[in-house]
């Protein structure tokens, strides 16, 4: 069953992820560390906008941190649109992992080693169902296009598409877009693509 919300109409709902910052070349967790993007990142997001279409969204929301929230502001300056930001949009805190490659991050954690600072998967689920009841609150029946992160939106559609999505292979591509409907208050997947938008063709 589709994760349920609050919506009375047809919500649509757009998770855009960031564009490339240099830890994400490195592959390094990024985390609640607000690492800008890099010239690549914003080449992406510009190329990104030029596949969305402002008769498609009523607003942009962002995350606070710059690399989120300056991918906003070139895709809502580009559809000519008014940005909100949303601290629930925020990544995951890796906490004192921050930094570190993906698989020193992975041997920490395997070790069951505490980690200062780290948000539980569990504290990450009530947060992203937290933000989903939000958005079906406060703007039901808008079409929305929310500037966000990797893990967040992996958790997000996880809850959404009950665990069918993302696929354990994929890896969210920067500036790709996966879509979300709210109808008659149950949030469902109405589109599942990790490939970023500045890699296809328009």
């Amino acid at each position: 069953m589709p994760w349920k919300g609050y919506s009375l109409t047809e919500t649509h709902l757009g998770l855009l992820r960031h564009g490339q910052t240099d830890w994400n070349i490195d592959l390094r967790l990024q985390g609640s560390s607000d690492i800008p993007l890099n010239e690549t990142g914003i080449k992406q997001a510009q190329l990104a906008a030029d596949h969305l279409l402002d008769s498609d969204w009523d607003l942009v929301l962002a995350s606070p941190l710059s690399r989120a929230h300056d991918t906003a502001k070139i895709v809502a300056s580009a559809l000519g649109l008014e940005i909100v930001i949303i601290p629930e949009l925020i990544e995951r805190s890796f906490g004192v992992a921050e930094g570190m490659s993906h698989s020193e991050w992975r041997n920490l954690y395997e070790s069951h080693s505490e980690i200062p600072g780290l948000e539980s998967l569990e504290d990450l689920r009530v947060r992203s169902i937290n933000l989903l009841d939000q958005l079906a609150n406060v703007y039901d029946g808008k079409r929305i296009l929310a500037v966000s992160h990797g893990a967040l939106i992996r958790k997000l559609m996880k809850i959404v598409s009950e665990d069918k999505y993302p696929l354990d292979s994929d890896r969210l591509g920067n500036v790709s877009l996966n879509t979300f409907t709210n109808l008659d208050g149950l949030w469902s997947v109405s589109n599942y693509n990790p490939i970023s938008l500045s890699d296809l063709s328009k």
